[in-house]
Order: structure tokens, then C-alpha cells, then sequence
């Protein structure tokens, strides 16, 4: 099932649990505004090539759009309107003043020159300039994209509107980006997981955890679940997968993937096959990658009792089922990994006010953020009688429907 049907059929599930009217409904799933663009640039060679460009603004009754900005040759501009969507349900869960959008470029970062790229950024920027903004639309990083694709398209816009760091988040700490803002997803993963295993009076320290991705997230993830004395049984990433029941030495790993591009050849532990990564013996299962992992094929085999969704819908709606007839608890993506859009908030604040924390205000700040989110969810959940992907989805869909009532803006 492709992201766009799937998110779609939770808003469909949530609206119907709150009891919305069929007008409002269809009101809130209308995007706001679909942007396409042909970008055009001279190659190193001399010669002319075009990618096309996109952004979807899905949402902004709760204040300005924000969302990611990937680069990859396969944009589906499904998925890049089920993303814009899942952003607006997501930054209303974390209560933070944010609408929802995606966009990209279908290119593959990997075949252009860092000019080529440079320029490529700021064509986009020059035909998006006037549709996004502070109060606007926000971008941030997303696949193929990262800090220095942020300081091109900062300083892109500044070129029409003049000095504008808050216009994107995301950015290098040179150029107004957060402290704490690289690992920040990854620490919200570590948050929800403690918030989670409170309620059923359990600690991180002595469980067993699986986590599929070693990116950014899954990196964070496994760091600083491992300092809080977790034990990571088993790790994947786009090379190979490892195991090791007494559980990985994870700094050495760290050491080893940024020598080696990845977990393969890593000697703390046994090469196992990366698609069996899912269903090793685990407490706690981390899917920090792709999404559709979780699915059909793969859900009965699966051993752990959480799983944790720090990866974008990786568990497909059968699998959901199947997962729910076991007792497995799923920790929902718009929940789980919305510490990066928690402190991609706390960035723009600090642009706007022109002042920066330090890196303990931004983790303190995203701790609670992450226990109130986790405590609205649970509430949710016990007023609507549902599952936690339930309880965040009508959390989310609940405070965008009050917004957009008062507002004025229900057909």
C-alpha cells in the first residue's frame, strides 16, 4: 500500500473517531498549494540539462508550512503529497505553531558536482522565492539534501528579501542553525522510547534493541540509547547487517562506519542477511529507514514486543493489524520522530528573536516537548478508546479542524 492511500486512510479513520463533518473532512485534506518548476543549469560541461522541481504546501491553519527538501531521483509526487500531509498531523501532535509541507528535486545528488548542485539549489530557490518564507513556508533537509543545501537557499532568498535565516531550518551553526539540531531526531527517538517503556514500567537500560538504519537517526538512536545503558543486539543499514547477542559496542561501531561508509565488515559482531534485521530476538524494534518494512510479508515473524517508528510509515496498515492481534505496541511515526521538526522549531524561534541557546536548553526543551506530546497522545487514546497511532492521529487531526473552524475557513 503506497504511503499516500495509507495516510490518507488513517486521516479517513481519525476524522470518523472525531465525529468531523464530510465538508471539513475534505477540506483538510485539499492541499493548500501544489508548486511544479522547470530548473534548468549548465553542467561542469557546458551543456544544458533540466530537473523538475517541486513543493507541496499542504496546510497552514496553525501557522507558517514546514517540511523537508530531498533530492532523489525518484520524487513520486504521491509520496511527496502524503509527506506534506503527515507534517501537518505531525507538528500539530507536537503542538508546535507549524502546517505541514514537502517538496524536492527529481535528481540523483550523487551524479552532480557540488557546483552543479550549488546551482541546481538556486535556480529552485529563485522560482520558489516568492511562495515560501519566515511566516510562510519553512524548508528543511531531508534525503539528499543537508546543512550546505540550507546556506545556498538561505542565501539565495536573502538576494530578494534580504538577511533571512529564519526562511529555512536546518542550517550550519555558522549561519544561525541550532545546537543539537544534527542529533535531534534521533534524541527524540530516545525520549519517546523512555516516555513509552515509563508507562509500562520499564527503563531503557537492559533491554534488547533492533535498529534498521544506520543514517542519521539511526546513528543518534543507537548512541544515546547505548549511554543510557541499552543493549543494541542487532543493527542494518544500505551495506550489510550485524548481530551480536551480547549486544554491540556501538562507539567502536560508529568509528567503523564513518571509516568504512557503513556497518558492513564491522568485526563486534556476525554479518547476518539486512532483510532478517526485522525479526531478530529484540525487546524493542527501531525501523529508522525506509518506509513499507513492516509489512504482510514479515509481520508474524516479528519478536519485539515495542516497535519504535523513527523512519517515515514503515509499517504497512495489514501489518498494523496483525502487530495489534499480537500486543505488539507501535510507537507511531508522526510521534516517535518529531524531535527533528521539534528543534527545526526551536531553530526558526531563535532566528527570529536573534538569539541563541545553548545545546542543554535545546535538549531540555525537546524533553518536554517530547513527555507533554506522549502524555496528549495517551489521552487521546483513552478518550477515543484506540491504539497509539490512532491516539496521535486524532490529536493531530483534532487540533487542525479547531484551527481551521475558528478561523473561519470550514466550507
Amino acid at each position: 500500500m503506497n504511503a499516500l492511500v495509507a495516510t490518507n486512510r488513517n486521516f479517513k479513520l481519525a476524522a470518523r473517531l472525531l465525529g468531523l463533518d464530510s465538508k471539513l473532512e475534505k477540506s483538510l485534506l485539499i492541499p493548500f498549494r501544489e508548486i511544479k518548476v522547470e530548473c534548468t543549469i549548465p553542467k561542469d560541461d557546458g551543456t544544458l540539462t533540466s530537473f523538475v522541481g517541486f513543493r507541496v504546501q499542504h496546510d497552514n491553519a496553525r501557522g507558517p508550512m514546514k517540511g523537508g527538501i530531498r533530492y532523489h531521483p525518484e520524487v513520486d509526487p504521491d509520496e511527496v503529497n502524503a509527506l506534506a500531509q503527515l507534517m501537518t498531523w505531525k507538528t500539530a501532535v507536537a503542538n508546535i505553531p507549524y502546517g505541514g509541507a514537502k517538496g524536492g528535486i527529481g535528481c540523483d545528488p550523487r551524479e552532480l558536482s557540488t557546483s552543479e548542485l550549488e546551482r541546481l539549489t538556486r535556480v529552485f530557490t529563485q522560482k520558489i522565492h516568492d511562495l515560501i518564507g519566515i511566516h510562510t513556508d519553512v524548508p528543511a533537509p531531508d534525503m539528499g539534501t543537508g546543512p550546505q543545501t540550507m546556506a545556498w537557499i538561505l542565501d539565495e532568498y536573502s538576494k530578494f528579501h534580504g538577511y533571512s535565516p529564519a526562511v529555512v531550518t536546518g542550517k550550519p551553526t555558522d549561519l544561525g542553525g541550532s545546537l543539537g539540531r544534527d542529533a535531534a531526531t534521533g534524541r527524540g527517538v530516545l525520549f519517546a522510547t523512555e516516555a513509552l517503556l515509563n508507562e509500562h514500567g520499564k527503563t531503557i537500560s537492559g533491554q534488547k534493541f533492533v535498529i534498521q538504519g544506520f543514517g542519521n537517526v539511526g546513528s543518534w538512536a543507537a548512541q544515546l540509547i547505548h549511554e543510557k545503558g541499552g543493549k543494541i543486539v542487532a543493527v542494518s543499514d544500505i551495506t550489510g547487517a550485524i548481530k551480536n547477542s551480547k549486544g554491540i559496542d556501538i562507539p567502536n561501531l560508529l568509528k567503523h562506519v564513518k571509516e568504512n561508509k557503513g556497518v558492513k565488515g564491522f568485526h563486534g559482531g556476525d554479518s547476518i542477511d539486512p532483510k532478517s534485521v526485522l525479526v531478530e530476538d529484540c525487546d524493542i524494534l527501531i525501523p529508522a529507514a525506509l518506509g513499507g518494512v513492516v509489512n504482510r510479508e514479515n509481520a508474524n515473524e516479528i519478536k519485539a514486543k515495542f516497535i519504535i517508528e523513527a523512519a517515515n510509515h514503515p509499517t504497512d496498515p495489514e501489518a498494523d493489524e496483525i502487530l495489534s492481534k499480537k500486543g505488539v505496541v507501535i510507537l507511531p511515526d508522526i510521534y516517535a520522530n518529531s524531535g527533528g521538526v521539534t528543534v527545526s522549531y526551536f531553530e526558526w524561534v531563535q532566528n527570529i528573536q536573534g538569539f541563541m541557546w545553548d545545546e542543554e536548553k535545546v535538549n531540555n526543551e525537546l524533553k518536554t516537548y517530547m513527555t507533554k506530546g506522549f502524555k496528549d497522545v495517551k489521552g487521546m487514546c483513552q478518550t477515543h478508546n484506540c491504539d497509539l497511532r490512532m491516539g496521535a492521529f486524532t490529536l493531530g487531526v483534532n487540533r487542525v479542524a479547531r484551527a481551521t473552524v475558528l478561523r473561519g475557513w470550514e466550507a
